[in-house]
């Protein structure tokens, strides 16, 4: 028998971490590796998994995804099996409420998963950078006779506090769920590492049916698999952890480690690109076996023009996409996202550039962020004296300059050499 399995993305999160990037949309548009988008991984791990219905649950800001997902996501099958629907906040409950947590986003959507009549529920989380077979998943959930399984990896014990700590048995089974918990206990063995819920669940449809309406009538929930569902689920119910270190991608080396990034901070986004230039990234957007899919534009491919000694178009273990022009600028160790110009004598190094960015003659970028349609004046400086950046910019307090953009055109307030 082939399961039928319904997938279910959580969108809705406000990302207050990754702010300014998130001020005008939500965290799973912020654009990502020059083309994409941070959910782009979500959709293309369920898709490359075989998994084709699937609701995608929105709430803040969501005007910038909703047109992500129709331009470049939205299919119409000719089977009643097969979409990628976005669903904004429907107010189902009684208080008409927005999505108190993300127990009530999947319960105010309650006749969608009775609609579909599924065997199990795949419920993933949107905000995170990493590719899954989902369909190992399901199988090992299946395998265990499970009534809910979490997706789980290890990560480092000072993390305890911003994730969903779990303890197991040998086998898997989890006996111990410890919400963002900075006493959570280590991994048996290594006092270095917690066992990390990565927020993505597989739930037996009848198991998840029944716990989201006990926990709509329970006065006291905070509405939260991780904070109310879980905790209490694995306690009176089989509930077991899926080794995502374990997950094998078609197209990959065997021994290729399994790559997650939580980019929930600007630093760990701005870590993450970074990782995309090296000569052998640990995350390959190049596996056509597993294709990272996206919108696709009718951009013109990148052009590097001049080839004189003090104007040359060049760019050296950087990202660089369709529409860039590089006349006469140097990119280092960058990543440039769609229609960005770089001018004679220009210079970007250690720094993501989004779309439709110019950057003027002579001017220079320096472990920066340009978020879309800035414009850098000529002669201007970014990323070379913090302080004055901290006047007009938000900067990390590892010194990551974040420019605001997202209008049509933007100049910024700049260090003039």
């Amino acid at each position: 028998m082939r399961l039928r399995v319904l997938g279910i993305v959580l969108a809705g999160g406000k990302g207050t971490r990754l702010y300014p990037l998130t001020k005008e949309r939500a965290k799973p548009a912020v654009p990502f590796g020059g083309k994409y988008r941070i959910i782009d991984f979500v959709l293309s791990n369920f898709i490359n998994s075989g998994i084709y219905s699937i609701y995608v649950l929105t709430q803040f800001r969501s005007q910038s995804l909703l047109q992500h997902l129709s331009e470049g996501w939205q299919f119409g099958g000719l089977l009643k099996n097969q979409f990628i629907i976005p669903v904004p906040a429907q107010m189902r409950s009684p208080t008409e409420t927005w999505y108190q947590g993300t127990a009530d986003a999947i319960y105010q959507n309650i006749n969608l998963i009775e609609q579909a009549d599924p065997h199990v529920v795949a419920i993933f989380g949107a905000d995170h950078i990493y590719r899954m077979n989902i369909t190992s998943m399901v199988e090992f959930h299946e395998h265990k006779s499970a009534a809910c399984t979490v997706a789980a990896i290890p990560v480092e014990r000072k993390l305890a506090s911003e994730f969903g700590v779990i303890e197991t048995q040998p086998g898997g089974r989890i006996v111990g769920f410890h919400e963002k918990n900075p006493d959570a206990p280590c991994i048996p063995g290594d006092p270095r590492q917690v066992y990390a819920s990565m927020g993505n669940y597989v739930f037996s449809t009848r198991t998840l049916l029944r716990e989201l309406h006990d926990d709509a009538a329970n006065p006291e929930s905070t509405h939260d698999f991780g904070r109310d569902i879980l905790p209490a689920l694995v306690q009176r119910s089989e509930v077991y952890a899926y080794d995502f270190q374990t997950n094998k991608i078609a197209g990959e080396p065997p021994e290729q480690p399994s790559y997650w990034r939580d980019v929930g901070t600007i630093d760990a986004y701005y870590d993450a690109n970074m990782d995309l230039r090296a000569v052998h990234p640990s995350l390959n957007l190049y596996n056509r076996q597993w294709p990272l899919r996206t919108t696709g534009f009718p951009d013109p491919p990148a052009k590097f023009i001049f080839d004189e000694e003090t104007r040359r178009g060049h760019a050296t273990d950087s990202i660089v996409s369709g529409g860039c022009i590089l006349s006469g600028g140097t990119v280092k160790n960058s990543v440039l996202a769609r229609g960005v110009k770089v001018h004679s004598g220009a210079h970007v190094e250690d720094s993501i550039i989004l779309d439709n960015c110019d950057i003027g003659r002579r001017a220079k970028v320096r472990r920066a962020i340009l978020d879309k349609n800035v414009r850098i004046p000529e002669d201007s400086q970014i990323g070379y004296d913090l302080e004055h950046d901290k006047k007009f910019h938000h900067v990390t307090e590892s010194g990551i300059v974040v420019v605001e953009g997202n209008r049509s055109s933007v100049e910024v307030a700049t260090l003039f050499v």
